[in-house]
C-alpha cells in the first residue's frame, strides 16, 4: 500500500480548509438554537469513539499505523468495531463536523463530505485491500456485517 499522507495530517488539512473557507467566504454563516450543545455532543462522541478504538487496537496488540495495515496482527471486530469498520476515521469526521459547526459556515459541510470522499478513496479502500490479503474470508465476512463508517 502506497499512501503518502497520514490520516491525522489529512484531518488537519481539511480543518485548515474549513477555517480558510470561513474567513474568505462572505456568505453561508449560520446559527441555531442548540448549536453549542450539538458541538459539545460531537466533540464528546468523537473523543470517546477515537479513544475507545485506539484502546481496542492496543489491547489486541495490533498496529495503529494507518500507513501499514499489512502489519496488522489481529482483526478487531468487537466493541466500537461492531458499529463501524473505521471508528478512528469516524471520530475524525465527528471532530471536523464539530469544528464546522463552531465556525458556523454551512459550506464547511461540503469540506466534511470531501474528507469522507478522500478517506474512502485514498485510505480506506487501500486498507481494505491489504486486510483482505491478510485476513481473507474472515475480513470479507466482517465487511458484509459492518458498515464502513456507521
Amino acid at each position: 500500500m502506497k499512501l503518502k499522507l497520514p490520516p491525522a495530517l489529512i484531518f488537519v488539512i481539511f480543518g485548515g480548509l474549513m477555517y480558510a473557507l470561513d474567513l474568505l467566504l462572505p456568505v453561508g454563516e449560520f446559527d441555531f438554537f442548540g448549536r453549542i450543545w450539538l458541538i459539545r455532543l460531537l466533540l464528546v462522541l468523537g473523543i470517546l469513539i477515537g479513544g475507545i478504538s485506539l484502546f481496542q487496537f492496543m489491547r489486541a496488540k495490533t498496529t495503529i499505523d494507518p500507513l501499514a495495515p499489512e502489519k496488522s496482527s489481529r482483526l478487531v471486530t468487537n466493541g466500537v468495531y461492531k458499529i463501524s469498520r473505521n471508528p478512528m476515521y469516524l471520530a475524525l469526521l465527528l471532530l471536523l463536523l464539530a469544528f464546522g459547526l463552531w465556525l458556523g459556515n454551512v459550506f464547511n459541510t461540503l469540506l466534511a463530505a470531501g474528507f469522507v470522499s478522500y478517506m474512502n478513496a485514498f485510505q480506506i479502500i487501500p486498507e481494505e485491500k491489504a486486510l483482505v490479503k491478510l485476513f481473507g474470508k474472515e475480513y470479507q465476512q466482517y465487511c458484509i456485517q459492518v458498515r464502513r463508517w456507521f
